[in-house]
């Protein structure tokens, strides 16, 4: 079993920045891919960003490619998204997630953490 807990959500302005952490426990392994998934109020959770186990590939979604940027520290266990030029449809709850195969499909991860809140005011 993998334990995985995000932090580093907020409240910021647009135009701002965040960090979000994500730090892994338990059955660890540097073979799973990682990912970001967010969900805005009333609206279906959707990916945000993956990375394979190595860090060597990622993928982005077109919402967010040139602004975010994911990337992971097998020593730590930690996977990161570093968001920059946040909008505030930016805004909703981030889910890091973890799985056998870096793939943009939520249903193909087996691991997930509880979310943090991000909110991005205009």
């Amino acid at each position: 079993q993998v334990h995985l807990v995000e932090s580093g959500g907020g409240l910021v302005q647009a135009g701002g920045s965040l960090r979000l952490s994500c730090a892994a426990s338990g059955r660890t392994s540097s073979s799973y891919a990682m990912a970001w998934f967010r969900q805005a109020p009333g609206k279906e959770r959707e990916f945000v960003a993956a990375i394979s186990g190595s860090g060597g590939n990622s993928y982005y979604a077109d919402s967010t490619k040139g602004r975010f940027t994911i990337s992971r520290d097998n020593v730590k266990n930690t996977l990161y998204l570093q968001m920059n030029s946040l909008k505030p449809e930016d805004t909703a709850v981030y889910y890091c997630a973890g799985g056998v195969k870096i793939t943009t499909y939520e249903s193909l991860y087996d691991y997930w953490g509880q979310g943090t809140q991000v909110t991005v005011s205009s």
